[in-house]
């Protein structure tokens, strides 16, 4: 946890700590399935696919604990203020974590279906792509979680404008894939679901970024414009 936070009470400290920790290891672990799942649409891999799928009750497995634990530190500690407003970040974040999983699982699902279809000719280059850029997205999200880092957090919230962009032309490139040969029109419905669910993961990567600049600020920035975050930030640099 960031050096950022400090307490007067060293057993909250530690617990708190131990309770990012796992929130981090949950956050690695969905971006695991995520690359994995990917890795089993580019190259065929249904075993591959079949262990992600299988990998998401691991990551259910900590939103429960964490959730758990959450629980006691408000009920023990009765945080307040910013420790308060971490604790509540960590328990919204746990959720977008939960759902990066279950939209690594949907792709894995996919990828199985791709890879049992077996009748494709599309290049995966778009996807891939997108796939890319929201991993890159939670890597730094969660980075900007873990040290508190409310710039990097910006940036994340930034980057998600590329990524809807860029899931929108790859829409529209399937599209003119099936119009050319619409006998690809199964394969192609796959593939849309799983740019869609990158599309999704993004989403969930902003929100982890948002909680961090709503720990810094006080701000809750959902639903705010840039000039809005940006003032949030200015504000918790001068507090």
């Amino acid at each position: 946890m960031s050096n950022q936070m400090f307490h007067t009470s060293k057993s909250f400290d530690q617990d708190l700590t131990e309770t990012t920790d796992l929130f981090l290891e949950m956050g690695a672990l969905a971006g695991q399935q995520v690359a994995q799942a990917m890795h089993a649409l580019i190259e065929g891999d249904m075993h591959l696919a079949h262990q992600v799928v299988e990998q998401d009750s691991a990551v259910n497995q900590l939103e429960v604990l964490i959730d758990e634990r959450i629980l006691l530190l408000v009920a023990k500690r009765q945080p307040a203020a910013r420790d308060l407003r971490y604790v509540m970040a960590v328990s919204k974040g746990v959720v977008d974590i939960e759902r990066i999983g279950d939209e690594a699982a949907k792709i894995a699902h996919m990828a199985q279906q791709v890879a049992a279809d077996n009748s494709g000719t599309y290049s995966y280059h778009e996807v891939q792509h997108l796939s890319n850029q929201v991993r890159l997205m939670l890597h730094s999200a969660l980075a900007a979680f873990e040290h508190l880092q409310v710039e990097r957090a910006f940036d994340v919230m930034r980057s998600d404008g590329n990524v809807d962009f860029e899931y929108q032309s790859a829409m529209r490139a399937l599209m003119t894939y099936v119009m050319e040969d619409p006998r690809q029109v199964s394969h192609v419905i796959n593939l849309m679901w799983i740019l869609r669910a990158l599309e999704r993961i993004g989403d969930h990567a902003r929100n982890i970024a948002e909680l961090v600049i709503y720990i810094s600020s006080g701000t809750d920035v959902r639903h705010s414009d840039f000039e809005t975050v940006q003032q949030a930030i200015d504000a918790s640099k001068i507090g």
